[in-house]
């Protein structure tokens, strides 16, 4: 579940039919400047409540985004007007909240979701659908959401499109995500020297899967940390995977990058590998 469907169902629960007159969601990241804050937030704000609701809800989506003159206005809203309204900030980045509101509001940390809980809501999803989901499948569902529900969920949809049942080779080619091992052997295949063979199969990711750049550095460090390498090993190796992602993010050209990476595991390369 989403933060935005979270809020509405919270905001159902207390107000129940009349909850879209009491209730307003604003997504920050799209208006982020302080007209924003004195204009449609405080407009609302200072209407009564309707119906026999005692306050009202506004929903700030992704509320990190919101620049520092913005917060202080919202922080002025939020004291003049916290009688009759109440306040919902959803945001990645809580440190880029002013100190002045986060004091004002009960923070709530949401973690990943275990592997069971993801799981159990797969197999509940598929029976009231009708899908058969095989214990592989389930498997390869939780390696793709890495504890996002929403994920786990939308990768079940997809596969559910090509047919009623789903299966581990069906998750990992609808999601574009290689198999754990195939990462591995990848990663091994590098680290043993065989700059060549490494290559061909980051040619058979990128062109043959599809997998972007950045999903390779992605499932390359996911699986760094399952290798069965000394852990000094490990801290060189993930470290140089950070400076190659951060290049990438810069714009560098995802490619030489990744080659770049496999060049260096391959110089690298142990005979205890």
């Amino acid at each position: 579940m989403g933060k935005t469907a979270a809020s509405i169902s919270i905001v159902k629960e207390i107000f129940g039919d009349a909850w879209k007159n009491n209730f307003i969601e604003l997504n920050a990241s799209d208006e982020r400047g302080i007209d924003i804050i004195r204009h449609k937030v405080k407009d609302f704000a200072r209407m009564a409540p309707l119906g026999e609701a005692d306050f009202k809800v506004i929903f700030l989506d992704e509320a990190d985004a919101l620049t520092n003159d913005a917060q202080s206005a919202l922080r002025r809203t939020m004291e003049r007007y916290s009688a009759t309204t109440r306040f919902i900030l959803s945001c990645n980045y809580s440190s880029k909240i002013i100190e002045p509101i986060q004091s004002r509001c009960a923070v709530y940390r949401f973690k990943p979701i275990s592997s069971e809980a993801v799981a159990k809501r797969i197999r509940f999803i598929a029976k009231q659908e009708k899908l058969e989901v095989s214990e592989e499948g389930l498997s390869a569902i939780e390696y793709v959401a890495g504890g996002d529900m929403r994920k786990a969920i939308n990768a079940l949809q997809a596969a559910a499109l090509l047919g009623d049942e789903v299966n581990e080779e069906t998750i990992y080619q609808i999601t574009s995500t290689a198999r754990p091992e195939e990462i591995r052997d990848f990663i091994m295949t590098a680290l043993k020297g065989d700059f060549v063979g490494a290559r061909s199969m980051l040619d058979d990711l990128l062109l043959s899967r599809g997998l972007s750049g950045e999903d390779v550095v992605v499932q390359i460090h996911r699986a760094m940390l399952d290798l069965d390498i000394p852990d000094k090993d490990k801290v060189r190796l993930v470290d140089r995977i950070g400076e190659i992602d951060f290049r990438m993010t810069e714009g560098a050209n995802e490619r030489i990058q990744l080659e770049a990476l496999l060049a260096y595991f391959a110089l690298n390369a142990k005979a205890s590998f």
